[in-house]
């Protein structure tokens, strides 16, 4: 691909991979999220077509039964806005259709924020009030270690496995 190749204005990078070769040009922006508009130069060749990851990959919601337990698995980012309030509104429909055995998957989950654990910690509210129960599974990781120093671990019990912690019951 011969000649720079200018990246639209309006377009945010999450992040910038090496090998593009991107060059910062004039007026960078600064959003309330803190991630940084900036208008790049691409100044070396790279592969065409030049594909680029969406600002935020979208959240996907599995909602399944096994031997009585509600299985919910968690697949993309639990962060503030519309992922933690679409598990929010997932939880919600399995408990108001009569779950008191709630299991929530988040092995599939890259990163959790404070509105992620809310959330969790809402529904866990609600179960108990309602004499129902819910467990988590998450893995070692990030997310792990998020529940960990925030101490949900000890308010809701977390399993490694989905085995382990449908044995719960």
């Amino acid at each position: 691909m011969p000649g720079p190749f200018t990246i639209p204005n309006d377009m945010i990078l999450n992040e910038l991979v090496t090998t593009l070769f991107l060059e910062p040009v004039c007026g960078h922006r600064i959003m309330p999220s803190g991630l940084v508009t900036v208008p790049y130069t691409l100044t070396k060749e790279a592969a065409w077509p030049l594909t680029l990851m969406p600002e935020r990959l979208p959240m996907e919601i599995n909602v399944r039964e096994a031997s009585g337990v509600s299985i919910i698995e968690v697949h993309g980012r639990l962060t503030i806005g519309e992922p933690a309030e679409q598990l929010y509104a997932a939880l919600q429909s399995v408990v108001k259709k009569g779950a008191r055995k709630i299991v929530v998957v988040l092995n599939a989950i890259p990163q959790i924020d404070s509105s992620g654990i809310s959330t969790l910690v809402r529904i866990s509210i609600q179960l108990a009030r309602e004499g129902g129960v819910l467990r988590l599974v998450c893995g070692p990781g990030r997310v792990r270690d998020a529940l960990t120093v925030t101490r949900l671990i000890e308010a809701i019990p977390t399993f490694d496995t989905e085995s382990a912690a449908l044995a719960n019951f």
